[in-house]
């Protein structure tokens, strides 16, 4: 368990020891959006983030990632809604888990609890009432 999350622990925690910002992905999009001259790094990390799962892509992945099955207008609607919620909830679920739980943020932990009983209660409706 330790081995697959420490590369991302790693990558959401360095920027907040090299320049004291928490690295939240929608976040960093977000500030990246105001093109403000102090806010240029944004856009080095977003890049870097896209670079990061080329090279892995194409040089160190073992086989070819699968295709998915959802139509890319699906995706790219799925990706807005997703954006929409991260902005209401002040951050995406990883933000918080991994950064917010991190620093023992109680809005965090709030977010967190809210996310895993959302969840619950979306199987136990889709799996238990609507299945049947």
């Amino acid at each position: 368990m330790l081995e697959t999350n420490f590369p991302e622990l790693v990558q959401s925690e360095f920027p907040e020891f090299t320049n004291g910002r928490i690295a939240g992905v929608s976040g960093m999009v977000n500030g990246a959006i105001k093109h403000t001259p102090h806010e240029r790094w944004r856009w080095t990390f977003i890049l870097g983030l896209f670079i990061g799962g080329a090279l892995y892509e194409y040089v160190l992945a073992p086989q070819p990632t699968p295709t998915s099955i959802f139509s890319p207008r699906m995706m790219i609607i799925g990706g807005f809604l997703v954006g929409f919620g991260t902005r209401m909830g002040n951050g995406c679920t990883s933000g918080h888990g991994v950064c917010g739980l991190g620093r023992l943020s109680v809005r965090s932990l709030a977010a967190v609890l809210t996310f895993i009983l959302t969840a619950i209660s979306t199987v136990l409706v889709t799996h238990q009432v609507l299945a049947k």
